[in-house]
């Protein structure tokens, strides 16, 4: 079970949960899409991620009118169902003994409830390892990473008794389709045995290519058919104990296509594996 707190927010430090957050209603669903919402930006003027997700929210964002605001607007409206938010927070894993910390984007449903644990969640996908000094290496995939929490929250609105949509692993029913494809990755997101085109080449028969930042933005930007990015979320370093994340998801339909997690071993370093390269190629 996860830990989560808002970040950059002093009055809702100290309220955690550790269980998912409510699955919404069919109410909840129609209020979604008659909301406006706020996509809640860091109180820092040199903050990556600001720019990063004003710039994906305005050019993809259609499912509901939306607006800016800052932290101090989020805890006057977050009560209002009036409202739903894009908001940066950071969850714990009760059973990650490494002390990890990861920032997710969640989208959730203003509520009049005391704590943000029971805010109606319609999405959280895993941005980066909180914490982490380096600079923000995930801004390219943003407009990515932003049409697919709303194509997933169309999803949950339309299986509001299904709550198995909630959990990415549902995506992995569409691995047989990753054959067909192509994906790309960059090479610092790949467990050491896999560092370069040959190694993966010698794991995986399908059409999986190491590139650079530039050519996963070139994808992200012209919605390229029929390809895939991987999204691997994981700390700096070797660090025994912490999760590891990795998606993969589609440029042209923002559908993901594969989800997993591992937590860092001496069997499982950090980074995108063997056996993963093995799922991908067992259809």
């Amino acid at each position: 079970m996860k830990k989560l707190i808002l970040l950059f927010c002093p009055f809702l430090a100290a309220t955690s949960l550790y269980s998912q957050a409510p699955y919404p209603s069919v109410e909840e669903g129609k209020l979604l899409t008659a909301s406006t919402t706020c996509v809640v930006l860091e109180n820092n003027p040199f903050s990556e991620f600001n720019p990063a997700i004003r710039d994906a929210v305005k050019a993809y964002w259609t499912l509901t009118p939306y607006e800016f605001i800052d932290i101090n607007e989020f805890n006057t409206r977050r009560q209002n169902p009036a409202y739903s938010f894009l908001v940066l927070t950071e969850t714990e894993y009760e059973k990650d003994k490494s002390g990890s910390t990861f920032s997710f984007i969640n989208l959730l449903l203003g509520k009049k409830v005391r704590n943000l644990e029971e805010l109606p969640e319609f999405c959280a996908i895993p941005l980066d390892f909180a914490g982490d000094d380096a600079d923000a290496w995930y801004a390219y995939k943003m407009g990515m990473i932003i049409r697919f929490i709303q194509s997933h929250a169309q999803l949950v609105i339309a299986n509001p008794k299904n709550q198995g949509v909630r959990y990415l692993r549902y995506y992995n029913q569409f691995v047989p389709e990753i054959m067909d494809k192509t994906v790309l990755a960059r090479e610092e997101d790949m467990e050491a045995s896999l560092a370069g085109q040959e190694a993966v080449a010698g794991a995986y028969s399908g059409k999986f290519l190491l590139v650079s930042d530039d050519e996963i933005r070139s994808a992200v930007d012209e919605k390229r058919p029929n390809t895939l990015i991987l999204h691997k979320v994981g700390p700096p370093d070797e660090l025994t104990g912490a999760y590891v994340f990795k998606m993969l998801i589609g440029t042209d339909d923002a559908k993901m296509y594969y989800f997993n997690t591992h937590k860092i071993d001496a069997r499982n370093p950090n980074g995108f594996l063997p056996s993963d390269l093995r799922r991908l190629a067992r259809f």
